[in-house]
């Protein structure tokens, strides 16, 4: 498999990544540097590591992965988007410099983020043991493509936020961060054809 069919392997298993750092630039007030690498590299560290474990799982556990993994990202999915739709919720009247309580790049919530985000890697990953694809290659690839999408996505986010009406992020920028990893559940729901 050559290096470009590689690549672009990579930015499809970075879209995701790159949805939810979005959401998570638009939610936050303020964006650091430290949060930046920090999520930048849970997000590429999943994606490198998970197409190393499904090559290691090969041929016999890609049926038992297959039948549940999309449920598993959703309810991950799911789970944060709606924490962030419930502190949104909760806080209505909060004015909209308050501080916000629920910081997705860091803790439990990164890791199931990055978990969520990257199942699809995994599936990739026994793909490519099928392929006989140096795995070592396509894992660096993906992780690398993963770790810069992670960065641009917090930083567009932090410009989008600049826009008229949201010049001050707050409770709609959390509800749409909500939403758009809600969205991201259930497109993957439905591209396993569960609807």
């Amino acid at each position: 498999m050559d290096i470009f069919t590689i690549f672009g392997i990579a930015l499809a298993l970075a879209m995701d990544a790159f949805a939810v750092s979005l959401a998570a630039g638009i939610r936050l007030p303020q964006i650091r540097t430290g949060q930046v690498i920090r999520m930048a590299a849970v997000f590429g560290g999943f994606q490198f590591l998970m197409p190393v474990g499904g090559w290691l799982l090969g041929i016999t556990a890609h049926k038992f992965i297959a039948a549940y993994d999309h449920w598993l990202a959703f309810a991950l999915l799911a789970l944060v988007g709606g924490r962030m739709l419930k502190e949104a919720w909760d806080n209505r009247s909060t004015p909209q410099d308050a501080p916000v309580r629920f910081d997705p790049t860091q803790g439990l919530s990164l890791l199931v983020l990055g978990l969520a985000t990257s199942l699809d890697a995994l599936a990739v990953g026994i793909s490519l043991a099928f392929l006989g694809v140096a795995i070592w290659t396509a894992a660096a690839v993906i992780g690398i493509v993963c770790f810069t999408m992670t960065m641009l996505a917090l930083r567009l986010g932090k410009l989008i936020c600049r826009l008229p009406s949201f010049s001050q992020p707050g409770n709609k920028a959390g509800a749409l961060g909500g939403v758009v990893l809600l969205a991201i559940g259930f497109r993957i729901l439905y591209e396993h054809g569960v609807f």
